[in-house]
């Protein structure tokens, strides 16, 4: 653990705690100064530590990024803001750290859900607030989810009841637009009892186009910007609710990226995750999910990493309870001097019997230099289960580039085509059309080799 950048940040803080929301709520104060102590004390997380040993923060150590106090609208050029907002969607846009309804698109939403930033849920619903903030996501598992408790300056309050079904998706856009700036956000999902809903957590930097070319002429023109995102999502999914939560992370090719999502689920909830990391130059995804009796969740991700990207993926699946089935799929791709890092952990608990969990990790290294670093664990306590893991790391298939060559297919197509059909495979779960598109464009456009032809899709 390093404390001396932790300090640092520590020093800083009554400059920025009296523009942090919630000031006037008692609870709340006292939260984050539960945070600030153990953020203080621990510092950022290090490599001794079990659960980073392969991620290094170091860079995040080096450089003190300051959060904005205030939200600018007029940072954002609105064309480029119209590329990443999903149409047939409700939007909600924030922008380095502040929901901003200015920017927002939220016509036609049932009055019956409840959607606004987490500065305006504290002060108009802190009761409701309080019973969820810090719920799912343990502060004191590490420090990163504590610095974000501290710190959070705004976010996103989502709350759809009792047996309302959305016909569109939630999005929750995150942009950053300058250099050196932190955006600290925290947001609270929740679908009561046999509620239906997709949330799509969207995160990218203004330095970026729609197709992933880092942009001039953009906002934040000039080099790519350096900067540190920090998001908690906390999630609860009641009984036989049924929740879809997407991310698609899509950051400037220097910005620093820590994203935790953390669900609660209820009896016989649902829930499905699909994460896409595709930018940053460091990026870590913590997806820990609670299942209770008979609950089912399914995690989905892909990972694509080039150049010196390290891109850092933590899952945790708990079975609480009997009955309860999960399944977790997730890819890497990997060229240059890329690193990916996969830990899965199933748990199993003593009570949970008649558990059905599937997990598998499949990597692809383009490059001599590229790595796979994977870590499947299963924590099995109960006796009549029905678990399993599988995890793979090589190159593409010498005698299908072969097979393809002898189709009249050249070697670099033949094998552009098998780095993509590996990928692909994840991109075509996602069912909603326009993220679909999106997430496909941001996959060509980073696509370890070039050449990949469009007529293929």
């Amino acid at each position: 653990m390093n404390t001396a950048t932790a300090s640092r940040y520590a020093a800083e803080y009554p400059t920025i705690a009296p523009a942090l929301p919630g000031q006037n709520l008692p609870w709340l104060q006292a939260l984050r100064a539960e945070a600030l102590a153990q953020f203080s004390a621990q510092g950022f997380p290090s490599p001794r530590e079990e659960e980073w040993r392969y991620t290094n923060v170091s860079g995040i150590e080096k450089k003190l990024f300051a959060p904005s106090t205030s939200l600018t609208a007029g940072d954002v050029d609105a064309e480029w803001l119209k590329a990443y907002q999903l149409q047939d969607a409700w939007v909600l846009v924030l922008v380095n750290g502040h929901f901003s309804a200015e920017l927002s698109v939220l016509d036609g939403l049932p009055e019956a859900v409840t959607v606004m930033g987490m500065a305006d849920a504290l002060a108009k619903q802190p009761d409701k607030v309080e019973k969820y903030l810090g719920k799912a996501a343990d502060q004191s598992e590490h420090s990163f989810i504590a610095f974000n408790t501290a710190w959070f300056s705004d976010g996103l309050f989502v709350h759809v009841p009792a047996k309302q079904v959305l016909d569109r998706p939630i999005q929750l856009l995150h942009i950053v637009t300058g250099a050196d700036a932190m955006a600290t956000t925290r947001n609270i999902i929740i679908a009561d009892e046999m509620a239906e809903a997709k949330v799509i957590e969207t995160f990218v930097g203004s330095d970026i186009s729609r197709d992933g070319v880092y942009a001039a002429s953009l906002p934040g023109a000039g080099a790519a910007n350096a900067y540190l995102t920090a998001a908690v999502t906390e999630v609860f999914v009641e009984q036989n609710a049924d929740l879809t939560l997407y991310k698609m992370q899509s950051e400037s090719e220097k910005a620093y990226h820590f994203g935790g999502s953390y669900i609660k689920q209820a009896r016989d909830a649902r829930f499905t995750h699909h994460n896409f990391a595709f930018g940053g130059l460091l990026a870590r995804s913590d997806i820990h999910v609670d299942l209770d009796h008979a609950s089912e969740c399914e995690l989905n991700g892909l990972y694509l990493g080039v150049k010196r990207q390290h891109i850092d993926n933590h899952t945790r699946i708990n079975h609480l309870k009997p009955y309860a089935i999960s399944r977790e799929l997730y890819k890497g791709v990997l060229d240059d001097r890329a690193r990916g890092v996969f830990q899965g952990r199933v748990i199993v608990a003593v009570d949970a019997q008649k558990t059905d969990s599937q997990m598998n990790n499949r990597n692809l290294l383009l490059s001599d230099d590229a790595e796979a670093d994977t870590k499947p664990q299963l924590e099995i306590y109960a006796d009549d289960v029905k678990c399993g893991h599988g995890v793979t790391v090589g190159q593409l298939d010498e005698k299908s580039i072969f097979y393809l060559q002898s189709r009249c297919v050249d070697e670099e197509t033949a094998r552009n085509m098998l780095t993509f059909a590996f990928a692909n495979e994840m991109v075509d779960k996602v069912k909603i059309k326009g993220l679909h598109d999106m997430i496909l464009e941001q996959v060509l456009a980073r696509f370890p080799q070039q050449g990949v032809n469009k007529e293929w899709l």
